[in-house]
């Protein structure tokens, strides 16, 4: 996964304008106790910091 897939799924599932802001804000054990972005800053695979997002906020299995 590359970081554009990473955005674009966020942005269909929290909307465009929210996204972002979620990425900051929510912090995931998942990813080490980091926010997207602090993740995405540390190298944290987009893969991996996908399925913490996708795991946080429950989504179907269709959108894993």
């Amino acid at each position: 996964m590359r970081e554009a897939e990473l955005w674009s799924r966020m942005e269909e599932v929290l909307g465009a304008g929210y996204a972002r802001a979620w990425a900051d804000l929510v912090v995931m054990s998942d990813i080490g106790g980091r926010t997207v972005s602090e993740a995405i800053a540390a190298g944290v695979s987009f893969k991996t910091i996908w399925r913490a997002v996708w795991a946080q906020l429950e989504l179907s299995e269709s959108l894993r």
